[in-house]
């Protein structure tokens, strides 16, 4: 198979910035649609795209797309597509499914139909009456959306946002995906100060951290599509060749996680040192109205509580206020970047946000608010920074 159609999904909101970072591998087709970006590769983009990408949920490989009214349709039409230049004799081949704003939305019924046609487009090119399915999985999968059918297959395995380095978590963990959003959309970079006063499990210094030395967040992990045997080995190899040899472990960072709860603080540090950043990331138990930082012009990035609990809101909103006081006294070099669905932050803050952003923290709706601060003065060249 020499050209492939991948799609990297994406939580809403978060598609331009996988799209760009599909670009930044060096693919150029690219479409963008609502939780989805579409590029067209060789087989080598399954392996380097699961292993690069920090904000996509997962890669899919596009086997087709069609109208389909009926089930009939639905059925003939994925029979005909080439099941079986994909899928080996003995694969695993579950089908999942999901249908929206279309005709065929019994999604029991399509994932059935679905098994059915793959079924019997093998049978025809394999010559045979039964599969045993007791080898690679191959995880199918129908969408349809508004009476267009896409089969796709997942490359991933467990979504990208698990990489291996976060075996507990806080109870509303924030997702590593979007702990690299943010991160991204500051347009922090290694050479400035980094901070999370609400550190929690320690994701967003952790994700600062990869981002910072150019670590590719799937290093520490494995994907479904390493044991299928028309990628081949040597693309995966040389894709991990790759992550080895662009990884930067020599780049000094100066980033600061800290929380109120010492447990955090703790299970923060354990994340760190799973993730190989033990020594790197400086950890601290403080709350937010005691923050403080020696250096200037750093980037500061908060997932505070929402106060959506009950009893918890007028406790949130007061540090708030309190926050948005301390950060203006002492941290006004810093650009701050915080991330709540409480609608009144701005207000409680005491400082209208320079720029919004809607992103979704799970099904949450949040709103990313975004205080530039001045830009850090230039170093003539050759000078100490």
């Amino acid at each position: 198979m020499e050209k492939v159609t991948l799609i990297a999904t994406a939580t809403m909101g978060l598609e331009a910035l996988v799209a760009r970072e599909v670009k930044d591998l060096g693919y150029e087709d690219v479409k963008v649609e609502n939780g989805k970006v579409t590029f067209t590769s060789d087989v080598a983009a399954i392996p380097r795209a699961n292993l690069w990408l920090r904000t996509a949920d997962r890669v899919k490989l596009k086997v087709g797309e069609f109208k389909a009214l009926t089930f009939d349709e639905l059925f003939e039409k994925t029979k005909s597509l080439p099941w079986a230049d994909i899928i080996p004799v003995h694969a695993e081949f579950p089908v999942i499914g999901r249908s929206v704003k279309s005709k065929l939305f019994s999604v029991s019924d399509c994932q059935a139909i679905v098994k059915k046609a793959v079924v019997e487009s093998m049978k025809k090119r394999y010559k045979r009456g039964w599969f045993d399915e007791n080898g690679p999985l191959y995880r199918i999968e129908v969408a349809l959306h508004k009476d267009i059918a896409t089969l796709t297959i997942d490359t991933s395995g467990t979504g990208l946002h698990k990489r291996g380095y976060r075996y507990l978590h806080s109870q509303a963990p924030l997702k590593e995906t979007l702990a690299a959003a943010m991160i991204m959309l500051s347009h922090w970079k290694s050479d400035r100060p980094f901070a999370d006063p609400f550190c929690g499990s320690g994701t967003i210094p952790i994700e600062a951290a990869m981002i910072g030395q150019n670590i590719a967040p799937g290093f520490n992990r494995e994907f479904v599509s390493e044991q299928w045997h028309w990628i081949g080995s040597e693309h995966w190899d040389r894709a991990r060749e790759e992550v080895e040899d662009m990884a930067n472990y020599d780049q000094p960072l100066d980033i600061l996680g800290s929380d109120i709860d010492h447990r955090m603080v703790e299970l923060a540090q354990n994340n760190a040192m799973e993730a190989g950043f033990g020594d790197l990331i400086s950890f601290k138990q403080m709350q937010v109205t005691d923050f403080r930082h020696k250096e200037e012009y750093g980037i500061l990035i908060g997932n505070p509580p929402y106060g959506e609990r009950i009893g918890e809101r007028e406790e949130v909103e007061k540090m708030y206020q309190k926050m948005g006081e301390v950060f203006r006294e002492h941290l006004e070099t810093w650009s701050i970047y915080i991330l709540t669905s409480h609608e009144g932050f701005e207000e409680l803050y005491g400082k209208r946000a320079t720029k919004k952003r809607k992103l979704y923290n799970g099904n949450i709706k949040t709103d990313y608010y975004q205080f530039f601060g001045p830009r850090p003065p230039r170093h003539p060249e050759g000078s100490q920074q």
